[in-house]
């Protein structure tokens, strides 16, 4: 058995056992992946996926548990690429970050400047998603680390840590009837004063939407969703020319820069919430990831991401 063999089933498992799909990514032929893996469990002495015919199905039970053991492998594998790195290369490579609009147009303007001084010669770049791509991103290391909402902490394989809390904030217009609450009773603002007008704010997938829909539900009231967007400027956009409020993550409303809306926390309705950073558990991180991590919340010192992505610590 070997490395290559390892990659193989690896990659067929990855690619829904899809042998052109791996055999695509693996820069090989289709045949010569099939031929491997029939190789390898004949060396095995077990079968490692279901067959109909000459296509694959799945993994068998044998073979879920050779998968694993060929992730930790692989990943060990990786891991002593990245420590060669670290000791030849220090401060260079490449850093993919794995986040949603909201991540990448207020909370990384902060951080990648600085980060960028201290590690000029680290290449960045941003994948954007929602926050099951994003955990899928860094799982199938497409990525080096993700941040978004509490959905990070429930996806097997990740080690994740807290960033920040949040609110939701509803934004209106400034001649809109919600603008004229005193600030004593925008505090007491109601679920069924919201659902009295039209209301934009998130898909499904992105930014607390889910509790918004839970909230409301929980008090048998029908809001009218006019508009549902993945990023919060569109959202503001659609509320500016009128279409409705918009009911958006708190840290996307800064009144110095969103002059033609005014923001209404709504926190006592939807809660707060805690957006997160993930990295693939096990992996074996470069010294800038740490810098990057720590840059964006000071809490998450070296020490306390390495304890989490070794599974010492349950947070």
């Amino acid at each position: 058995m070997n490395l290559q063999q390892f990659r193989f089933v690896r990659e067929t498992i990855r690619r829904d056992f899809n042998l052109t799909e791996a055999a695509r990514m693996l820069y090989t032929s289709q045949p010569g992946v099939s031929k491997a893996i029939i190789e390898f469990e004949d060396e095995l002495g077990v079968k490692i996926f279901e067959r109909h015919g000459k296509r694959i199905k799945g993994l068998t039970k044998p073979g879920l548990a050779v998968s694993q053991v060929i992730d930790r492998i692989m990943r060990e594998v990786d891991n002593l690429k990245k420590v060669s790195d670290e000791f030849a290369r220090r401060d260079e490579g490449g850093l993919v970050i794995a986040c949603t609009h909201t991540q990448a147009r207020y909370l990384l303007p902060r951080v990648i400047p600085a980060f960028r001084k201290q590690f000029p010669k680290v290449h960045l770049s941003l994948a954007e998603g929602s926050p099951s791509q994003l955990a899928e991103m860094v799982l199938h290391e497409q990525a080096d680390l993700a941040i978004a909402t509490e959905s990070l902490a429930l996806t097997p394989g990740l080690a994740t840590l807290p960033c920040y809390t949040w609110e939701h904030t509803v934004v209106v217009r400034p001649d809109h009837e919600l603008a004229e609450l005193k600030s004593s009773e925008a505090k007491r603002l109601t679920l069924e004063q919201l659902a009295a007008f039209p209301i934009v704010t998130y898909d499904r997938a992105f930014t607390g939407r889910s509790t918004i829909d839970e909230v409301f539900a929980s008090q048998s009231i029908h809001p009218d969703i006019v508009l549902e967007a993945i990023d919060a400027d569109v959202i503001k956009t659609y509320v500016d020319v009128g279409l409705g409020i918009g009911i958006i993550a708190g840290v996307a409303y800064d009144p110095r820069r969103d002059t033609g809306l005014i923001g209404l926390p709504v926190g006592h309705l939807f809660g707060t919430h805690t957006t997160r950073v993930g990295v693939k558990a096990g992996v074996f991180l470069r010294d800038y990831v740490y810098t990057f991590i720590e840059m964006m919340a000071p809490a998450l010192t070296r020490n306390v991401v390495a304890k989490a992505v070794q599974g010492q610590q349950g947070d």
